[in-house]
């Protein structure tokens, strides 16, 4: 796999030929491509067919806390897609990424540089609407108007940056394309569920990511069959 200047350290998750769709997934702003739920949800879309590709931003490898500017993020995110183009041309390409991660997935998707492949769709994996700690008002929306490729927001009910019901009535409001937001129940922003709840941790991850991996092959034309 060809790689840039860029980006750097791209761990690719390949799953038993054949392989049906290309994921490029970017980690969220605390924790980079090898924090536990990456390298979980990476294996686990692997096992259906997915090549997953992780990819750290330039300020995680450097080990620096500040997350880079947003274009900055945009350009590596882009990069990172190229490569992985590069290697599985003739397969669909998504782009996921958690909180952070996922933000800058529909900022790349909403003003696609020059050159970046076609998007077969985007995903958002607990979008940051509000951060709780923001001491003025954000604008997390506003992009979402040059939006018109499928996107995927998979949110918790009890997550702090906007609950699933927020997300869906504020970005199903703001976006061009199609919204579909599958939520998460008593799940947190990093879709942790209580221990005494209704549901299980294992089951909770086990449902949203068949979720989407059924709305990934329902954009790809693929067989709805799931493993």
């Amino acid at each position: 796999m060809t790689v840039s200047s860029v980006v750097s350290g791209l761990i690719p998750y390949g799953p038993p030929e054949p392989c049906w769709a290309t994921l490029v997934f970017a980690h969220g702003a605390g924790a980079g491509q090898r924090h536990p739920f990456i390298v979980q949800a990476a294996e686990a879309l692997a096992s259906q067919g997915i090549a997953v590709t992780t990819f750290d931003f330039p300020y995680m490898a450097a080990g620096r806390r500040l997350p880079d500017r947003l274009p900055q993020l945009i350009e590596t995110f882009a990069e990172a897609v190229g490569a992985v183009h590069a290697a599985h041309p003739s397969l669909p390409v998504f782009v996921a990424g958690k909180s952070m991660g996922g933000r800058v997935a529909t900022h790349l998707a909403a003003d696609p540089p020059p050159g970046l492949p076609a998007l077969a769709g985007v995903i958002a994996l607990g979008y940051p609407l509000t951060p709780p700690t923001a001491r003025r008002p954000v604008d997390r929306v506003s992009h979402l108007q040059r939006l018109t490729r499928p996107l995927l927001v998979v949110q918790g009910t009890r997550d702090a940056f906007g609950s699933a019901e927020q997300v869906q009535d504020i970005l199903g409001a703001a976006c061009h394309g199609p919204v579909t937001v599958v939520a998460v129940p008593e799940a947190d922003h990093g879709f942790a569920v209580p221990a005494r709840g209704r549901v299980t941790q294992q089951a909770s991850t086990r449902d949203w990511q068949a979720a989407l991996v059924a709305w990934m092959r329902a954009h790809t034309g693929a067989a709805a069959s799931l493993q």
